[in-house]
């Protein structure tokens, strides 16, 4: 019976046991995508954490170090996104997500081996081009396992792999770093994800596309570019989610990236402090926010479709004044509180975000529709947010010293009040657009 389950191959009149076997294979699957997910976050935001060692051996300033970590990497990382997606709306996503692993895990890896800041870049290009091939195809797949209903929870535990991966990288890698140097980090941080690739391969089956809608997907529609593009931009709440998505992200890449550095240089935090305080506050308190944002959006949704997008716009408007305490303060005492509380709002955005665009998107378009969102979201946010504080830093340095990264990142976390106003109005119109689509 056991082997015949596994195969999904259950004799008649073992109903419970086909529920049972199901149930177990979609939420197996969601966790498998969600440790492929955190791997890739340990991997992208490991350099976070190294930043001040590499600075000082290899001599760059802010505005290299915020192209490494950002434009160099965005810019392969968004940009492949989409071919690879409309690959997977076509053939197998397992496959493409276990290969995606196999590949970011290696770079990463490699990055240890760089001789010069030009060997680090072109690694880090390497992670950026593995990465590419995961978040497009692991969204499509959990829109297959789960309903809409309960779907935000759903993508919000899988983006808790972002801060899972965060607080890893940053807490282990800070301990890394500081007893074995930064190479010794990125061997570490890298090779543990050839693993996952392994479980994802052998062990994730590939669900079929629109078991949980209840629709019949029809395999000679294609996902075509343009068609997908023309879609999200007509559709008001999915363009207003896209761009309160990356607006967010735009804060909070820059702050993920250069708040190690601002930690240790403001305050004079060690890189293992660092690892601890930022890794464990913005990992796992940031993915306890994330899980309440999900669970608040399904939950209120519920009564009124609307709050899938207005949970994200009050999370952004309540936290804007905590951003200003945090930032005008050097009192520990004072700012972990007011981190925490800020982590947890900042961090509602993600599961709801995703999801919505899911539920948006017909099922031959969803996984290039997820990643045309991540291409604008990531060549923007991830692309020019780093840079953008880097280059603020290093032009307020002749006036503020060490503490121009603070009013660097102080000046950029005010855009999250423009991303607030975009999600209020994705919601107005989000019902609307649900129904035109189910109407098709």
């Amino acid at each position: 019976m056991a082997q015949e389950i596994a195969e999904g191959r259950v004799p008649d009149g073992a109903p419970g046991a086909i529920e049972r076997a199901n149930l177990f294979q979609r939420h197996y699957a969601l966790i498998i995508l969600t440790l492929a997910y955190t791997s890739s976050h340990v991997d992208r935001g490991i350099v976070n954490i190294v930043m001040q060692p590499i600075k000082n051996e290899f001599h760059v300033n802010d505005t290299l170090l915020g192209l490494m970590s950002g434009l160099a990497f965005a810019l392969f990382y968004a940009t492949l996104g989409v071919p690879i997606a409309m690959w997977a709306d076509r053939g197998n996503r397992r496959n493409i997500i276990a290969l995606a692993v196999t590949v970011w895990s290696g770079m990463t890896a490699a990055c240890g081996l760089a001789s010069n800041f030009t060997h680090l870049l072109m690694a880090r290009i390497g992670v950026g081009v593995g990465e590419a091939g995961s978040s497009p195809p692991s969204h499509s797949m959990i829109a297959d396992l789960y309903p809409k209903e309960s779907r935000s929870t759903t993508m919000a535990i899988y983006s808790v792999g972002v801060y899972a991966g965060a607080m890893i990288g940053l807490v282990f890698g800070g301990y890394v770093v500081q007893h074995y140097g930064w190479r010794m980090t990125f061997y570490v941080m890298g090779l543990p994800g050839l693993a996952i690739a392994f479980l994802v391969r052998f062990t994730v089956k590939e669900p079929a596309r629109g078991h949980a809608d209840g629709i019949a997907h029809d395999a000679q529609l294609k996902s075509n570019l343009l068609h997908v593009i023309v879609h999200l931009w007509q559709t008001k709440s999915a363009r207003h989610i896209t761009i309160g998505l990356t607006l967010v992200s735009f804060v909070g890449y820059g702050g993920l990236i250069f708040g190690p550095s601002f930690f240790q240089r403001s305050l004079g935090l060690s890189p293992q402090q660092v690892g601890l305080f930022f890794g464990l506050i913005a990992g796992f308190v940031g993915g306890l926010g994330a899980l309440i944002g999900g669970y608040l959006a399904d939950r209120l949704s519920k009564r009124d479709m609307r709050w899938n997008a207005w949970v994200i716009a009050v999370a952004k408007i309540i936290g804007m004044p905590l951003f200003i305490v945090f930032y005008f303060s050097s009192d520990l005492r004072l700012m972990i509180p007011v981190y925490i509380a800020s982590s947890i709002l900042g961090a509602f955005y993600l599961g709801p975000s995703f999801a919505m665009i899911q539920s948006l998107t017909p099922l031959h378009m969803r996984a290039l529709a997820s990643a045309v969102m991540l291409f604008v979201l990531n060549f923007i946010a991830l692309g020019f947010g780093p840079l953008t504080v880097g280059l603020i830093s290093d032009l307020l340095a002749p006036h503020f010293g060490q503490e121009s990264l603070r009013w660097a990142l102080f000046g950029t976390s005010f855009i999250g009040v423009w991303a607030a106003v975009h999600y209020y109005w994705a919601g107005k119109t989000y019902q609307a657009d649900i129904e035109k689509l189910t109407a098709n």
